[in-house]
């Protein structure tokens, strides 16, 4: 039995961090759910950018709605919703098994709202109407700022897909919107079954300390913090609260990993993957490491329900000198620029397209 097959059957959803158009045309997506057991699916600027700039798939499409005005940000998300609706569809039997808890595609508002509240909900409001699709999550920063988006969005019945939470105390953040939102629909009479995940990454911790720690360190922070952030994740499951709300038809926002691929070349391609393997959770890889983990993953031991020694390694972290709290704030403005920086390109790769495409008539 393939790993990928096995951690499924653990209790953990396999998502792909990947989407072309070539990938839903030619089969490809579909192989990987029937072979590799692959529930769900995430995107962001920077891979609608490598598909649209790295292939003529788009080329068709783009002409077409370039003549009707389209162009910038709505002809992006022209685009994208109809790979991300396609993608919906192809899961939408998972959704319907699962009664709502896989199958989830998702879709990023602009991430130049991450600090503008008011227009992140609007904004994730329309997008989700206009995808029409029970199964898509709109993605929104955990930022300060984010968090009351993410509530009024959830109190709207918007599925939500937090990103950018990189410590216990930005999960925690989320967790908690998600549970205001979630109460204030039971308080109005509104059904409290409205989908989510937080999305915690891992691998960029240890890109940042790379260079900054003994050598026995490496590779053992993102680890640590997600294994700190789960111990949080299991302790609000089994909380009053919670369980109150589950008492009234409410669904657990689900953790989970992000940013899981090995960016160091001496470790494993699958380190993340078989460190983190926890039921009720989601991991969604790039598809290098999801073909990576079917090739030669092993799954061990699940993650323990307390956290393990992370509290020990992050002593020694701390010795090393690294604040992770301060760290945590770094990361996320950073990710957060990032994502920015990476919306410019693909803009500007659609002008560029565009350009070429109507000079070539």
């Amino acid at each position: 039995m393939k790993a990928t097959r096995q951690l499924h059957d653990a209790g953990q959803s396999l998502w792909l961090d990947n989407i072309t158009r070539s990938l839903l045309t030619g089969g490809t997506l579909s192989r990987y759910i029937g072979e590799l057991s692959v529930t769900g699916l995430t995107s962001n600027p920077t891979i609608f950018d490598h598909a649209i700039k790295n292939s003529h798939d788009y080329d068709a499409a783009i002409r077409e709605k370039t003549a009707m005005g389209l162009s910038g940000e709505e002809l992006f998300f022209e685009l994208a919703l109809e790979d991300l609706t396609r993608a919906a569809d192809l899961f939408r039997p998972i959704h319907s098994a699962t009664n709502g808890v896989d199958g989830w595609v998702s879709l990023e508002v602009s991430p130049t709202l991450a600090y503008d509240t008011s227009s992140t909900v609007a904004a994730a409001r329309d997008l989700h109407a206009r995808a029409g699709r029970p199964n898509l999550f709109i993605k929104i920063p955990g930022t300060a700022e984010g968090m009351p988006a993410i509530e009024e969005a959830i109190f709207a019945g918007v599925p939500v897909n937090v990103t950018l939470l990189f410590s216990r105390e930005h999960y925690v953040a989320a967790a908690e919107a998600y549970i205001r939102g979630i109460e204030r629909r039971v308080a109005a009479g509104l059904n409290p079954h409205v989908g989510s995940v937080a999305s915690v990454f891992v691998s960029r911790w240890d890109s940042a300390v790379a260079d900054k720690v003994p050598a026995e360190l490496k590779g053992r922070l993102g680890i640590a913090m997600a294994q700190r952030t789960y111990k949080a994740y299991r302790d609000l499951l089994a909380s009053d609260r919670w369980l109150r709300l589950l008492n009234v038809g409410a669904r657990s926002q689900r953790l989970l990993w992000a940013s899981t691929g090995t960016k160091d070349p001496k470790a494993s391609d699958v380190l993340y993957v078989k460190s983190l393997a926890a039921p009720h959770s989601v991991n969604t890889m790039p598809e290098k490491t999801l073909l990576a983990l079917a090739d030669h993953g092993e799954i061990g031991a699940m993650l323990p329900h307390g956290g393990g020694d992370a509290e020990d390694i992050l002593d020694r972290f701390a010795k090393a000198g690294v604040d992770v709290n301060a760290l945590a704030a770094e990361l996320q403005r950073d990710g957060a620029a990032a994502f920015v920086a990476s919306w410019k390109e693909l803009l500007a790769c659609l002008v560029d397209k565009s350009q070429t495409l109507k000079k070539a008539g």
